[in-house]
């Protein structure tokens, strides 16, 4: 049994060594052309969707009143400051700041704490509280932190 196993390994590193330890450079699996099966997504662009309430003063105030009422501030501190979940005010953000950005993380969730608003809340007030996020230190934030 041992002869075999012996023979074989030998055999093995014979081969090995024909090749000088390399690939011939025919015997690579050729790139696919086609893809196999259905590609997922449209031919073309989906438009994406803007926020109805952008810049509108009334919007805005009603998106701080949603901000209050379903505790974001409990996380995110009273005026977006920042407490257990992050600052709302800061310019860096992880997942994007633009409206349709915000509108999927407070409908969808994000990991370590975001809960997902979307099965809550209809759109409207979704997107009320994103006004109110991006009015944040514009002359538009309602109820705007005292210095």
């Amino acid at each position: 049994m041992r002869f075999w196993i012996f023979a074989a390994a030998l055999a093995l590193i014979a081969g090995c060594q024909g090749h000088g330890g390399t690939v011939a450079a025919d015997s690579a699996q050729p790139p696919l052309r086609n893809p196999v099966g259905p590609v997922p997504g449209p031919d073309v662009a989906l438009p994406v969707p803007q926020n109805p309430y952008a810049n509108n003063k009334v919007a805005i105030n009603n998106g701080r009143q949603w901000f209050k009422r379903y505790n974001c501030d409990g996380c995110h501190g009273g005026h977006g400051g920042g407490g257990m979940g992050p600052s709302l005010r800061d310019p860096d953000w992880i997942y994007g700041s633009s409206d349709p950005d915000l509108f999927a993380d407070i409908a969808e969730g994000r990991a370590h704490g975001m809960p997902a608003w979307g099965t809550k809340l209809p759109a409207d007030q979704v997107w009320q509280i994103v006004a109110y996020i991006k009015s944040m230190n514009t002359p538009n934030e309602a109820e705007p932190p005292t210095p």
